[in-house]
C-alpha cells in the first residue's frame, strides 16, 4: 500500500498544478480581444492542459478510492468523509473548467479576468481544507 499512497499523491500533486494553472490561463484569456493571435494560442494551451489533467484527476481519485477501501470504511473517521466531499467538489471544478474552456473556444465567454482572478484561489482554499483534514484529523 505504500507504493499505492506514492502514487496517489504524484497523481494528486500532478492534477493540482494543473487545478492551479488553468484558471491562471483563463485570466489571461480574458485579458485578450477574441481576434488576437494570443487568444487563440492561450486557448490552445489551456486545452492542452485541460486534457492532460483528465488521467490525473482520475488516477489520483482511483488511488485515493483504493486506499480509502484498504484501510476500513467508516469506524468513526469523519474526516475522510469531509475530505471526500472535498474530492467531488474538485471534479466538479474541474469539470466547470472544461466547460468554460469551451465557451473561450466558441468566443461566448462572458466573466471578466477579475471573476478567474477569485476563481484561480478555489484551489488553493480546498487544498488547504484537505491538508488541514489529512494532517490533523480534527474529527
Amino acid at each position: 500500500m505504500l507504493w499505492t499512497k506514492v502514487f496517489h499523491l504524484l497523481f494528486i500533486i500532478s492534477w493540482f498544478a494543473g487545478l492551479f494553472y488553468l484558471p491562471r490561463l483563463y485570466v489571461n484569456i480574458a485579458q485578450q480581444p477574441v481576434d488576437s493571435p494570443r487568444y487563440q494560442l492561450l486557448v490552445e494551451m489551456s486545452h492542452r492542459l485541460y486534457h492532460f489533467m483528465q488521467p490525473l484527476a482520475f488516477l489520483g481519485v482511483t488511488t485515493g478510492l483504493g486506499l480509502y477501501l484498504y484501510y476500513g470504511i467508516g469506524s468513526g473517521r469523519g474526516w475522510i468523509h469531509a475530505k471526500m466531499l472535498l474530492v467531488l467538489g474538485l471534479i466538479a471544478f474541474h469539470g466547470y473548467c472544461g466547460r468554460i474552456l469551451t465557451h473561450f473556444k466558441r468566443h461566448s465567454n462572458q466573466r471578466s479576468h477579475v471573476f478567474y482572478r477569485w476563481f484561480n484561489e478555489i484551489p488553493v482554499l480546498v487544498l488547504l481544507l484537505v491538508l488541514i483534514l489529512v494532517v490533523l484529523k480534527p474529527f
